[in-house]
């Protein structure tokens, strides 16, 4: 029986397609897989946890096992709130907290609330590709502007708010998803100068900053465009991605009343059980020295796969030098394809993410994200020496 669907839901999902290959590409055994941006399990505080656990069950575990608030449970939201005073950002109140299932579901939560058929939206280039999933849904009009290795690029984003009439930004400012890179203090300034002088709303998603093990970086897009900017964060790179706990942090009172009904109809409240389980964790351990051991593990596997590519890859093959974050970004020699490499690269056993559903227009791209984050030392080595041989024959055909 075929039933009729929606034309939202039906309409070709490129994004989509990639995101399905890649979890079922992590998912094989017999794969090496650089293509997600999966936390390594290395990381995850399980005995913490454990007895996190058992301390909610005997205390509050009534509570637990109940429906709950639609914005979360307030423990939770004054600890968000009060971390963001190292980013910069000094207003920040519990009540302007909600806990979403993951930044997945808020950028649904927005794109529902903010966008309607035609409407435009501005994102980097290239941007997450999951994010742009979202965003399709809702059927508006997607305004690429030039990433830069330092940023955005500033006098093209300055031309499109000239030009068009968005109704938001998306940006990740920090160890971007895919490149890895991060905007420089300057840019950072310059651009919220441009933002400014609109009525857009800058959406900001930050679920890496915490990850940076070399370097200084800037202040969020928060401390200057106050309201303006709903900033997003998550505990999935920092704590544990399974309890898809992340979150909204609206100081603008009637978007954020908005976007509590709209979740309330959606889910009504975020898994309470695991919001207390990771309130009663962050009130007994050191979020900031398990981040520290997190960054140095990551440091380690960001150098291990840097020396690796230098080793292995082809002349011609570029890449970045991650200073936090889970992605390095390569870019192939002129001429060849990252959709080849991905191709013929999965049939020897190693997978890789190609850039093109990262861009909303661009297709046959040279570039690729490549993740470093969850792999032992040997499979990135036996990985990146399978890659770059396998760059090498396509070169050569």
């Amino acid at each position: 029986m075929q039933f009729k669907l929606s034309e939202r839901i039906t309409k070709p999902d490129f994004q989509g397609e990639f995101t399905s290959s890649i979890l079922k590409a992590g998912a094989s055994p017999d794969i090496i897989s650089f293509a997600g941006g999966l936390p390594n399990p290395a990381s995850f505080p399980v005995k913490e946890m454990e007895r996190a656990v058992q301390k909610v069950l005997e205390n509050n575990g009534v509570a637990a096992l109940q429906y709950s608030t639609t914005e979360g449970y307030e423990p939770l939201r004054a600890f968000i709130a009060k971390r963001y005073e190292k980013m910069g950002v000094m207003d920040v109140k519990p009540c302007d907290i909600i806990i979403t299932n993951g930044s997945q579901q808020a950028l649904d939560m927005l794109s529902a609330v903010m966008l309607d058929p035609g409407d435009e939206v501005v994102v980097e280039n290239p941007t997450y590709l999951a994010a742009l999933q979202s965003f399709h849904l809702y059927g508006p009009r997607v305004l690429p502007v030039e990433l830069r290795t330092d940023g955005i690029n500033c006098a093209e984003l300055a031309a499109a708010l000239a030009a068009h009439q968005p109704k938001f930004m998306y940006i990740i400012p920090s160890f971007q998803n895919p490149t890895g890179l991060t905007y420089s203090p300057e840019v950072r300034e310059k651009a919220a100068a441009i933002i400014a002088k609109s009525n857009l709303l800058l959406i900001e998603d930050n679920p890496y900053s915490e990850l940076r093990f070399t370097g200084d970086g800037g202040y969020s897009f928060g401390r200057y465009l106050g309201e303006q900017c709903c900033m997003l964060g998550t505990f999935s790179k920092v704590v544990s991605p399974g309890m898809r706990i992340g979150w909204i942090c609206c100081r603008n009172e009637e978007l954020r009343s908005k976007l509590l009904a709209y979740k309330m109809t959606e889910d009504l409240h975020t898994n309470i059980f695991c919001q207390m389980v990771l309130a009663q964790y962050l009130a007994d351990n050191d979020l900031d020295a398990h981040i520290d051991e997190t960054k140095k593990l990551y440091k380690e596997k960001a150098e291990y796969m840097m020396a690796c590519m230098e080793k292995y890859m082809p002349e011609g093959v570029t890449f970045t030098s991650p200073e936090g974050g889970m992605f390095m970004w390569a870019t192939m020699p002129e001429g060849l394809r990252a959709l080849d490499v991905y191709y013929a690269a999965i049939a020897t056993g190693v997978a890789v993410c190609p850039g093109d559903p990262f861009y909303e227009y661009d297709r046959d791209v040279r570039t690729m994200r490549i993740n470093y984050s969850n792999s032992t030392d040997e499979k990135i080595e036996k990985g990146i020496k399978i890659l770059g041989d396998t760059i090498r024959a396509l070169m050569a055909k």
